[in-house]
């Protein structure tokens, strides 16, 4: 029986062949990640609009954005491994198809039962996209490029945020609600031919391989349940007892699955890879990150409520972060390539963490601009961090588990997001209730400007502190990195 906790050894060269056009391969994987991150953020700012639309319930239509999320965070690591096992071309492909397919059907739903099953199609095939778009590339380009072609698909993920709610209110009010979903359409099209023409059919790494079943079921229904409880327990409070079984549930699957994957010969997941303290490290900085981003979604209530600014002045100012990430992505991509990935996230870990401390200084009389050089801190900060990040986890994966190693990045990001959300709308709003007056209520945001400017000032001081963590992990991963090239003598 093989020993799937065994080190692994680092990534292969590629196949020989005919080079491959690169910048192609960059717009084709690139336009797969913009439709992803684009269709979430249209169908966000759009729940109010379909819920007048279908004739609905706010409760029923919040599952049209909860089925793509669940779906998306369910089955990442599963459609990873597939891509590692069948060809990674092959699936994201399948993905892009289904996931334009879907948009169309989506656009035709007669109800809001028919619009939610599109939805849970949609998303699987927006997971064979966003689980296997960085795999992809680390394949395509050699060491001495990765960091500027990560940096390109961070660039594509920002322009995606950036986009997004600009572009679905201006479908809403010209064309109606089908065409935030039919807009996919035409730019999936596009995206399939540009892969399939340009994008190479690597081979897998190995043959013979074989599918983990049980260790895919198990992994799916822990990753559901946690997605499932997070979710839930912003409406019905963490002490729910259903929060707490899915919970418990989330724990025993991971467990169930721990064991599994150490008994099987060939498992979905080699834990081997874990063995990499490097690979490990920066996964965990990735995963706290993006949960200290989580507050990011209490600054409407901020400019809206506090500011009384109008929803299009709220959305524009909400695009400070994503467009400074889109600016910055690909020259720090470049600057990785040239000087490595470790001392340029540690200084975007050493930026991010006053600009979270800055943001928490925000008040009732702050103007724009003091909004947004704060909000630029922040943007700087997680640009510098996030590409040479990546670039670490994906440089530090064998080649014949890329698949699951860009699974695992983008299940960070999720998990990070549905971790941070809860958390710091659990600080947000305890801190304005503490500070609101008799008969006011922070669930229904009904407190004075006041009460909610220290419930956001409170969530990102727990921010500042919790950065901290990640800050920690990127001087010990530095440290790990000098002794490991000082014994290789490189």
């Amino acid at each position: 029986m093989a020993n799937p906790t065994h080190p692994i050894p680092a990534p292969g060269p590629v196949p020989a062949g005919p080079p491959p056009k690169r910048g192609p391969v960059l717009i084709g994987i690139g336009m797969g990640m913009i439709i992803g991150t684009i269709n979430y953020s249209i169908v966000n700012v759009s729940l109010p609009t379909l819920a007048a639309r279908l004739e609905t319930d706010f409760a029923m239509i919040q599952w049209v954005l909860l089925a793509f999320v669940l779906t998306s965070t369910t089955l990442l690591l599963t459609v990873a491994r597939a891509g590692d096992m069948i060809g990674k071309k092959k699936v994201y492909l399948s993905g892009l198809a289904l996931f334009t397919v879907a948009s169309l059907l989506c656009g035709f739903s007669p109800n809001v039962g028919w619009l939610i099953g599109f939805r849970i199609m949609q998303g699987l095939g927006g997971v064979m996209t966003q689980a296997l778009g960085l795999a992809i590339v680390t394949e395509v380009f050699p060491p001495e490029e990765r960091g500027m072609a990560i940096g390109w698909m961070g660039g594509a993920i920002s322009i995606g945020l950036v986009a997004g709610p600009g572009v679905g209110g201006l479908l809403l009010g010209l064309a109606g609600w089908r065409w935030i979903f039919w807009v996919n359409v035409p730019l999936g099209l596009l995206a399939f031919w540009v892969v399939l023409r340009h994008v190479p059919a690597t081979p897998p790494a190995r043959t013979g391989q074989r599918f983990d079943l049980a260790g895919a079921l198990i992994l799916a229904a822990t990753l559901f349940c946690f997605a499932l409880a997070m979710t839930l327990g912003q409406k019905k409070g963490f002490g729910d007892s259903l929060i707490w079984g899915l919970l418990l549930a989330a724990v025993i699957g991971l467990c169930g699955f721990l064991v599994v994957e150490t008994l099987v010969d060939q498992p979905m997941m080699n834990l081997g890879m874990f063995r990499n303290a490097l690979f490990s490290l920066n996964l965990a900085m990735g995963f706290l990150v993006f949960v200290t981003l989580g507050g990011f979604f209490i600054m409407p209530f901020y400019l809206e409520l506090v500011k009384g600014y109008s929803p299009s002045k709220t959305g524009l100012l909400m695009m400070v972060v994503p467009a400074i990430l889109g600016l910055l992505s690909i020259q720090v991509g470049k600057l990785t390539d040239r000087v490595g990935p470790r001392w340029i996230s540690l200084i975007g870990l050493l930026i991010l963490a006053p600009g979270l401390l800055a943001v928490s200084t925000l008040d009732a009389d702050t103007d724009v601009w003091g909004y947004i050089w704060r909000m630029a801190i922040l943007g700087v900060g997680f640009g510098i961090f996030q590409t040479p990040n990546n670039s670490a986890i994906m440089g530090a994966a064998p080649r014949e588990h890329l698949g699951v190693a860009s699974g695992l990045l983008a299940l960070s990001r999720n998990l990070g997001q549905s971790t941070g959300l809860p958390l710091f709308g659990a600080v947000f709003g305890a801190l304005a209730f503490s500070a609101s007056q008799p008969g006011e209520t922070a669930v229904g945001l009904t407190v004075s400007r006041e009460a909610l400017v220290k419930g956001i000032g409170g969530a990102y001081r727990m921010a500042g502190l919790l950065i901290l963590v990640p800050i920690v992990l990127a001087v010990w991963s530095w440290w790990l990195d000098s002794r490991m090239r000082g014994k290789t003598g490189i």
